[in-house]
């Protein structure tokens, strides 16, 4: 420890050694599958000190890290095999899912996204889509860290729009199907949930031969359509064969396509007479909905449409303003991401316990914050600081950070990583839960592969990120496979 390398993340080494204390293995419940019969072993180790060569090393061998503690899952004995996993990020493709988070994020930020009021935001649990937390904590009760990765959180993607005449059309739609007219011309088990969006001016200048009237559309035929084919293939799967007479029966369900769908729903529809001022039209398969008053989107529905389904009337005119009607100012706001040496900071623990009682649900007496220290501010790495001319070191240095992000100033998220001589290993996020509806745990992920590939650009060296474990057997940790194409590290040759 003479070389100034600090366990608390404050020292600045240019060497540094290694200094350890072998813990041997070690029995506990497991955090993953909720055992409680002492069937995680893995083998531990204390670290006073390491450096950042050696515990690149260590993690390409199986190891990580909870704070000073390091473990090792042992692969043929514990009960949840835990695989360490990374991606080059050179190869990354990033999924439609993570392009509408980004996208998302951009709406945001450009003042063009609906979202409700915090107090608004309900939070769901799905780790499975969302990186919340990484396999980083050890799922065995270790000295000094948590118990936390048996389940991860995510925000919840899906918040429903403010305008109250899409709620009123989508219910249109939905009691249409389950009249028993509908229901004989489309023989569906399961009938899908209509979904009905707003044409905006700039979808109408992309789309050829859209009149301006054109307020809002729907593809619920498409997925009837594709209700009916399943529906018909399950029936087939049951059988060993379908007779000619029972193929032709089944002939009109195989022919019907989304237009035709949305022909018959938009004649039923309009057949019913009650919804003022708009028209309906079946066009290539989507159900538009058009205006024939002078003023769209203000007054053209009845009485009825301004109410919720909870018998709250709303305001027509302010609804379509807060879902961002023609004139509407937008407000634009400034997203920074920073990047700073591991240290305790009261504004970041005053929300990392917030995220722990509000999406964790944990106790608040349990969130302390020497336990936060000890859990995502402690580190044994030694830090090694930028060198000019020298292409093995990024320009932050390598060792423990804290990447934090702030919209207007405000901390909304932090990502606890090591940045080491050939990677970005994350090991912690926790993020604001008024904020649940950007789904920050993907748009971190997405932003530290980012900040790999454009550090790699002056380190050649630093080429992967690191996601901790995965665990196939559960399956709230499979989510990091959606990162692809990623390697899974061998545990027997540590390839």
């Amino acid at each position: 420890m003479g070389d100034g390398a600090s366990s608390s993340g404050g020292g600045v080494a240019e060497g540094g050694e290694t200094v350890i204390v072998d813990h041997g293995r070690r029995r506990s419940s497991c955090g993953y599958c909720r055992s409680t019969s002492h069937s995680c072993i893995s083998h531990g180790l204390w670290a006073y000190s390491i450096t950042v060569d050696d515990y690149q090393e260590l993690l390409d061998r199986g190891w990580r890290r909870s704070g000073c503690f390091l473990y090792k899952p042992e692969m043929e004995r514990t009960c949840c095999p835990s695989y360490t996993i990374r991606l080059k990020v050179e190869d990354f493709s990033p999924s439609k899912e993570q392009a509408r988070v980004q996208k998302k994020m951009q709406r945001f930020l450009d003042g063009t996204l609906d979202v409700k009021k915090p107090e608004q935001v309900k939070l769901t649990q799905d780790s499975s889509k969302s990186r919340c937390m990484h396999a980083d904590a050890s799922p065995t009760t270790v000295p000094n860290a948590p118990v936390s990765e048996s389940s991860s959180s995510s925000s919840s993607d899906k918040i429903s729009s403010a305008d109250p005449y899409l709620h009123y059309l989508e219910k249109k739609i939905d009691d249409a199907l389950s009249t028993p007219a509908l229901l004989a011309e489309f023989p569906i088990i399961q009938v899908p949930k209509a979904i009905v969006k707003r044409v905006t001016s700039q979808a109408k200048r992309k789309i050829s031969n859209v009149t301006e009237d054109l307020l809002y559309t729907s593809n619920i035929s498409f997925q009837v359509a594709a209700a009916l084919r399943r529906s018909l293939l399950t029936e087939d799967d049951g059988q060993s064969g379908l007779s000619r007479s029972s193929a032709s029966q089944h002939g009109n369900l195989i022919n019907f396509s989304p237009n035709t769908v949305a022909e018959k729903l938009a004649v039923f529809i309009n057949g019913q007479g009650d919804i003022h001022g708009l028209s309906i039209k079946a066009c290539s398969g989507h159900l538009n909905f058009y205006s024939t008053t002078k003023l769209p989107g203000t007054d053209f529905l009845s009485s009825e449409a301004c109410a919720h389904s909870d018998g709250k009337r709303v305001n027509p005119k302010r609804s379509c303003m807060s879902g961002g009607g023609i004139g509407q100012h937008h407000k634009r706001r400034r997203l920074e991401i920073r990047m700073k040496r591991s240290s305790f900071d009261p504004e970041e623990f005053a929300l990392y316990r917030r995220y722990q009682i509000k999406v964790h649900n944990d106790k608040p007496e349990k969130v302390s914050e020497s336990s936060y220290r000890r859990f995502l501010v402690d580190t044994p790495l030694v830090f090694v600081p930028p060198i000019s001319g020298n292409e093995t070191v990024p320009h932050c240095g390598l060792g423990s950070f804290h990447q934090q992000y702030l919209i207007d100033g405000k901390l909304v998220a932090v990502g606890v990583v090591d940045i080491l001589p050939r990677c970005l290993s994350s090991k912690y996020l926790f993020w604001d839960p008024e904020f649940s509806f950007l789904s920050l745990g993907k748009y971190s992920a997405l932003q530290e592969i980012n900040w790999v590939k454009e550090a790699g650009i002056h380190c050649p060296g630093l080429q992967y990120y690191y996601l901790g474990y995965y665990i196939h057997s559960c399956s709230k940790m499979r989510y990091k496979a959606a990162y692809h194409p990623s390697e899974l590290l061998c545990p027997l040759r540590y390839k």
